[in-house]
């Protein structure tokens, strides 16, 4: 029988190997918007723990993997699902004498790397695989940022990955008191971007810049936003959901209130988009409260409706309709709670000015209000004739609108 000896050529043929998987392995990077990058980084600058939910191949791994490197912090990856509860919580391990010197909790060996190094990255992957027991062993390590009997150190980050339940191996749903724990980040995929990275270019992860000037404003703007909304809201400050995949995700609770409260600071220091904020505000708090939330911090934004009597000539509205009816349903609220004729004017100097330079038909309701204000001694001031061809238009549409709906209904009885 032959025996089979190792060609001379493989070793070679290895080395070529090798060389065709670094060319691959050569990838690039470069500055570009990326929303869900830019918030995923933002909550790594908070100390906040994050959750990437997508599903399996969408890149969350290759996403952090890529943070990492561009943070220049070490990856530690720990797959949730298996390991036991006693790797998170810690092994007791019985010393000479138990009875002064107590039992230790050994912690597991990358737990000690990390506090060697003093900074890291923690990838708990597979999250939505763990057990429930297992989950309440990470319940500590997620908020209290301890393994046994170590503490991690401030530059240590901790990001996890989890599968939506129907696409996981053998899922389990989130505990309500390990989600409360996390800024859930949907992860989904952009085709430019796989593209281009494919081609050898991704987008680049970099940690927001502060402006140093602005955390003092940013702080005191956050916690006016969120107190403001929780004041008005008392019911949101607590809401656990009803159904049990809802309490896997993001819900209002005191915990993720203060942790909104983080993050809007944050973002307004980076001064980062709209965009950003809502993916982490609802990532929070949930769709609904993080909604209000920012419904409020538009308003927050709104400006004055005395300063807008005082001159109103010189008045800049907002460019958004519903932000703009706001205004000046404000400042007509304003002139009711003050009447005088010379706010009466100025309010009608503003609904003019509003008319010249938006949609027409957002004074009328306000137009029809203020003119409910007016006192016998009060004269007609002229800038109401400017107005007076957009009101009748749309009393005019009103009519046409309640004949035409009137007509159908006649229309659907004659036909029973």
């Amino acid at each position: 029988m032959p025996v089979c000896t190792p060609s001379n050529e493989s070793p070679a043929q290895l080395d070529v190997a090798g060389e065709l998987l670094a060319l691959l392995r050569d990838v690039g990077t470069e500055p570009r918007p990326d929303v869900q990058l830019e918030a995923l980084t933002l909550a790594v600058a908070a100390d906040l723990p994050v959750l990437l939910w997508g599903e399996p191949g969408i890149g969350k791994t290759a996403a952090l993997t890529q943070l990492a490197a561009a943070l220049d912090l070490p990856l530690t990856t720990v797959i949730a699902s298996v390991h036991e509860p006693s790797d998170f919580s810690g092994l007791p391990v019985v010393g000479d004498d138990p009875a002064e010197q107590g039992v230790p909790m050994a912690p597991p060996d990358w737990a000690v790397r990390l506090v060697r190094a003093g900074r890291g990255l923690l990838f708990l992957d597979e999250l939505s695989t763990a057990p429930p027991a297992v989950q309440a062993a990470l319940l500590r390590l997620v908020l209290e940022r301890r393994i046994g009997a170590l503490q991690l150190p401030p530059g240590v980050r901790i990001v996890a990955a989890a599968n939506p339940r129907s696409s996981a191996a053998d899922g389990w749903e989130l505990s309500p008191p390990l989600a409360n724990r996390f800024v859930h980040l949907q992860w989904t995929h952009d085709h430019e971007v796989v593209v281009r990275g494919l081609g050898g270019t991704w987008p680049r992860a970099t940690l927001p810049q502060l402006d140093p000037q602005r955390l003092p404003d940013a702080v005191a703007f956050a916690r006016r936003a969120v107190c403001g909304l929780l004041a008005a809201r008392p019911a949101l400050v607590h809401r656990l959901p009803s159904t049990e995949t809802r309490r896997g995700g993001p819900w209002p609770s005191p915990r993720s209130w203060e942790m909104s409260l983080c993050l809007i600071a944050f973002a307004t220091a980076a001064g980062s988009s709209r965009d950003v904020l809502s993916l982490l505000v609802r990532g929070t708090v949930g769709d609904g409260p993080g909604l209000e939330l920012l419904a409020s911090l538009d308003r927050m934004d709104l400006p004055d409706p005395e300063a807008l009597l005082a001159d109103p000539a010189g008045a800049v509205l907002p460019e958004r309709g519903d932000l703009r009816q706001a205004v000046l349903d404000g400042v007509v609220a304003a002139v009711r709670s003050r009447p005088e004729k010379c706010r009466w004017d100025a309010a009608w100097t503003l609904l003019v000015r509003a008319m010249e330079t938006g949609a027409p038909d957002l004074v009328v309701v306000p137009a029809t209000t203020l003119a409910s204000l007016r006192r016998q001694d009060w004269e007609v001031p002229a800038s109401i004739e400017r107005l007076a061809g957009v009101v009748t238009l749309s009393q005019r549409a009103d009519r046409s609108v309640a004949r035409a709906g009137a007509g159908a209904g006649a229309t659907v009885k004659a036909g029973r």
